[in-house]
């Protein structure tokens, strides 16, 4: 069981995150601390995918006369790690839009409580 543990802490440490973010999303009434989950969510994936490209051992994909080509085990597949930066400016851009709507929702109704809110929009 420790060794288990001891190779896939990375896994567990972010599988913990996920959970707690996805906790703050379903649980929390304030629309700030969905926000804060919906971002432990989205990070907690990324680095999923980050942590599951790494290879003990590989080089980045650049050919060097050292390290011969029929062994492509030597190598780091780019195509994770470029999809992630793709998934990281999408996360800033929802966590940018998110924030500005709470804002606005915040100047609006002088409330983040989102049972609140609801009950306020029954009523009109």
């Amino acid at each position: 069981m420790l060794e288990l543990i001891e190779g896939h802490y990375a896994y567990f440490f972010l599988m913990l995150l996920f959970t707690i973010g996805l906790y703050a999303m379903m649980m929390k009434r304030n629309l700030v601390k969905k926000i804060m989950g919906m971002s432990m969510i989205q990070s907690a994936t990324i680095m999923v995918w980050i942590v599951s490209a790494y290879k003990e051992g590989a080089t980045i994909p650049v050919l060097d006369p050292n390290i011969p080509l029929d062994n492509p085990d030597l190598y780091l597949n780019p195509l994770p790690h470029t999809l992630m930066l793709t998934a990281i400016v999408v996360a800033v851009v929802t966590l940018g839009v998110s924030l500005t709507l709470a804002v606005a929702v915040y100047r609006n109704f002088n409330t983040l409580d989102e049972q609140e809110l609801l009950d306020r929009t029954k009523e009109k």
